[in-house]
């Protein structure tokens, strides 16, 4: 992993740019099996080595969130991809050591029937980021150009607006100084197949295979399909895709996270150390007596 390369900004602080060295690149499809050059994948990485990067990482998340509230920056982080392809596992890493207040999850259900009735970016947009606050969308509006494309959900005409709206929708975002980051996490068929396996087996991650993500899985070519003609029309500059190849999960998370930091130039805001100050004295305070509360059983 490579070091922040570190250069004075304002009030003497550092500012992070992080180098994205180690993601692949955003046109290579994820695979288990050796590539075409005779090189063979690189080896899982070992837990402790991933969670001490991880916990780097982390520390530079806290980081970028201050910096973010400070700066007043607006930022929308996307993370789209195939069902199983690790989305859930990255945004977790990412949101766990932030504030809530000011960085939040947004996973919309399947909308009302109110809300098909509306302008069809109308639902996401309520749920932009105010002035210093993140917003990591766990899928989006590309809803439309996929399960609703492959599903049959929209028609041929909203589709193909969707299409061409979509790009202008995500310009006038960059314009109004949105901060928009696209992942697009890609799992080959081997590994999704695995991990679906490993869901049936696991009763706490069961209620993770719906019913579209079984239908997902018998229509991996249209899914495919759907995915390349979405590239095609919304790969744009202001708002590129990134490709994370998601086979090892631990590095699709940490390869992540790493990028994430280093398209956001941010400066280090850490305050200076807390000092606890001392305890009032009891002054001669009585405690209930413990009689008088209900205590949760020590099952354990």
């Amino acid at each position: 992993m490579t070091k922040s390369q570190g250069s004075k900004g304002q009030g003497g602080s550092t500012r992070h740019r992080r180098s994205a060295e180690g993601v692949s690149s955003d046109r290579r499809p994820a695979s288990s099996a050796p590539s075409g050059d005779g090189h063979e994948p690189p080896a899982s990485l070992k837990e402790q080595a991933y969670l001490r990067a991880l916990a780097h990482l982390q520390v530079e998340l806290v980081k970028l969130e201050e910096w973010v509230r400070h700066a007043r920056l607006k930022v929308v982080v996307i993370f789209e991809g195939r069902d199983a392809a690790g989305k859930g596992g990255v945004i977790n890493r990412i949101m766990e050591p932030l504030n809530p207040r000011y960085a939040r999850v947004v996973a919309l259900p399947a909308p009302t029937e109110r809300e098909q009735t509306q302008w069809y970016f109308q639902r996401y947009v309520a749920h932009l980021p105010a002035a210093g606050e993140m917003v990591v969308f766990d899928r989006s509006w590309y809803n439309r150009a996929g399960v609703e494309r492959v599903m049959g959900y929209c028609t041929e005409a909203e589709y193909q607006e969707f299409l061409r709206s979509c790009p202008e929708f995500e310009r006038m975002l960059v314009r109004s100084e949105v901060v928009l980051i696209k992942y697009w996490f890609s799992v080959s068929d081997a590994e999704q197949e695995k991990r679906f396996q490993d869901r049936l087996k696991d009763p706490t991650k069961r209620w993770k295979l719906s019913p579209m993500d079984l239908e997902s899985r018998a229509r991996w070519v249209e899914y495919s399909k759907a995915k390349d003609e979405m590239f095609a029309s919304t790969d744009i500059k202001q708002a590129p895709w990134f490709v994370v190849p998601s086979d090892d999960k631990r590095r699709a998370r940490l390869n992540c996270i790493s990028h994430l930091l280093s398209v956001i130039p941010y400066e280090d805001l850490t305050p200076e150390p807390i000092v606890l100050p001392p305890r009032q004295p009891d002054s001669g305070y009585v405690r209930p007596p413990v009689s008088d509360q209900t205590f949760v059983p020590e099952v354990y």
